[in-house]
């Protein structure tokens, strides 16, 4: 039997693009800033990224990270999650302290574009298949209008493999992309994020530049 609650279907996604091939059911002038060594602690988030409603003493990186790899290897839960050849899938589970959790399924060739977690930290883990996470050490402006260029030095791109029982924490600044680069191969993941997700941002990018395309909030994805 599962460890986990049985999870909830909802109507829209929280993480990343949703390019419409994908089937919805649950899952971003130029402003220079300091370039963050790969493994720099992130700084603390401005207060006005962190929504009052929520304790500063919720679950921690490490906690998410721990449930996230207990909800990976919950063979039980992952066969819950619905699959489709087209496009991404996903499920809310119950995170721990009210945290955001999200179990999403991705075929061969599927995406979610660069973005960021409004200021939100959090920890994500493979359960089948492989994810690629392209992520940047660099630190991003909190705030910017839909059109604002960001110019990014050299040398600020990380990649990383993601097999299964594979995962990582990320802090509240984290930007990065995500992708299930497999000819034939689906791929099944979990995420948690504290607080919730307040807002995401989701940028396109040209060689250096990367450019804020879109400002989401809860509502435009449940």
């Amino acid at each position: 039997m599962s460890a986990f609650p049985p999870p909830v279907a909802p109507a829209g996604a929280p993480d990343l693009p949703s390019p419409t091939s994908e089937t919805p059911a649950a899952h971003p002038a130029a402003f220079p800033s300091p370039v963050a060594p790969a493994d720099a602690p992130d700084l603390p988030s401005p207060k006005s990224e962190t929504p009052s409603a929520y304790p500063a003493e919720g679950p921690g990186q490490a906690e998410l990270l721990a449930f996230v790899h207990r909800a990976a290897a919950d063979t039980a839960l992952v066969a819950t999650l619905p699959r489709d050849p087209e496009g991404r899938t996903w499920l809310r589970l119950d995170g721990p302290g009210g945290s955001e959790a999200w179990l999403i399924g991705w075929p061969p060739g599927t995406g979610t574009g660069w973005h960021d977690h409004g200021g939100s930290y959090g920890a994500f883990a493979t359960a089948e298949g492989s994810l690629r996470e392209d992520a940047l050490a660099h630190r991003l402006p909190a705030e910017g209008k839909t059109g604002t260029i960001l110019e990014l030095p050299e040398g600020v791109d990380r990649t990383r493999e993601l097999s299964p029982n594979q995962g990582r924490a990320f802090g509240p600044h984290h930007v990065h992309q995500v992708l299930n680069t497999a000819d034939h191969t689906h791929a099944v993941s979990v995420h948690a994020y504290y607080p919730p997700l307040p807002l995401m941002r989701r940028y396109s990018r040209s060689g250096q530049a990367l450019r804020l395309e879109q400002i989401e909030r809860p509502e435009d994805w449940q």
